[in-house]
């Protein structure tokens, strides 16, 4: 089970909460191997994207870059960091901003420039060496199985495999059937992901594709135990549901941790987002909502979702 990297969301606070309620595995925010090596010394949002929690023991950090030679020099500091268990390489993200400069996705289309970059990384790591990777650029290009042989050919320990092209940024249905087909061209480990947001969809996935292990992002938003649900029913156990009362527990304790890492001004604006999503499905979740985004003070934040937890706890749950 492992959490999927996310820009602007895989932070220690996040992957922590992730870590808690049964990730095996967590991956750092994208980090830009050139950004990393031309930041100036101590720069915040470098500063963020590299600090990690003591709790966390299976970290990988996952760069992204479309230069063989800023992707090496990166990857061996990075590598030397004693937080990183591991290092990722990103071949899936679509963001337009990331693309353009022919990182991400976009290397899907230059399989030449990707094996130089992986050949590299490979060289200047010497920690077990992941990637992620969608199915293809579009649907007239998809190229998964090729892509990945690419990636085994050149030393990548394992592979996680997102089912949609480019294109399709997060819209429509993953492809599962051509993670499938990846996992059976390749002898590596195949992590899949994609459209997984209950354990139902976690069955599915795996029963389908013959992966080794599942990638939750957006699933996981709101909701960190999904890991640990997946891993009761994989288990044959019953499957616990989240209370209102843990619920806000997790909640309030992922704040915490964010005023710890970012202070209470910038805590108080980030974890909105969070607390949109712990709030998701339960009764009155709106006007929550509301209140929180309009909120100066982190006590008031506190105290609506105490209050609206505490709501659902003598009402219904069925949200959660």
């Amino acid at each position: 089970m492992v959490l999927a990297p996310m820009a602007g969301i895989t932070d220690w606070p996040f992957r922590r909460q992730a870590m808690l309620h049964g990730a095996d595995k967590t991956m750092t925010e994208m980090i830009s191997a050139m950004g990393l090596l031309q930041a100036p010394r101590g720069n915040i949002a470098y500063r963020h994207l590299l600090s990690y929690d003591e709790s966390e023991t299976n970290l990988s950090a996952q760069i992204f870059g479309k230069d063989p030679d800023f992707m090496a020099e990166a990857a061996a500091i990075l590598s030397a960091l004693p937080q990183y268990t591991g290092l990722d390489i990103n071949f899936g993200c679509p963001a337009p901003k990331v693309t353009s400069s022919g990182s991400g996705s976009a290397l899907m289309k230059d399989i030449p420039r990707a094996r130089a970059i992986i050949a590299a990384v490979r060289k200047a790591c010497a920690k077990p060496l992941s990637a992620k990777m969608r199915i293809g650029w579009d649907s007239h290009s998809i190229n998964a199985m090729d892509f990945a042989k690419m990636c085994e050919d050149e030393g990548v320990d394992s592979l996680c495999v997102h089912g949609r092209t480019r294109a399709q940024q997060y819209s429509g249905r993953a492809d599962w059937g051509q993670i499938a087909l990846v996992k059976q061209s390749v002898s590596i480990p195949i992590i899949a992901n994609g459209d997984v947001f209950s354990v139902a969809d976690a069955l599915v996935i795996l029963n389908q594709t013959g992966a080794d292990g599942i990638a939750l992002g957006r699933g996981a938003l709101g909701k960190p135990w999904l890991f640990s649900q997946i891993k009761q029913a994989l288990a044959g156990e019953a499957v616990s549901l989240p209370d209102p009362q843990k619920a806000l527990v997790t909640a309030l304790d992922h704040l915490e941790d964010m005023v710890r890492m970012k202070g209470e001004r910038r805590a108080l604006i980030e974890m909105r987002k969070h607390f949109a999503w712990y709030l998701k499905g339960t009764r009155n979740a709106a006007a929550a909502r509301a209140i929180i985004n309009a909120a100066e003070e982190l006590e008031t934040l506190k105290s609506v979702l105490a209050r609206h937890f505490l709501a659902e706890d003598h009402g219904t749950s069925a949200g959660l």
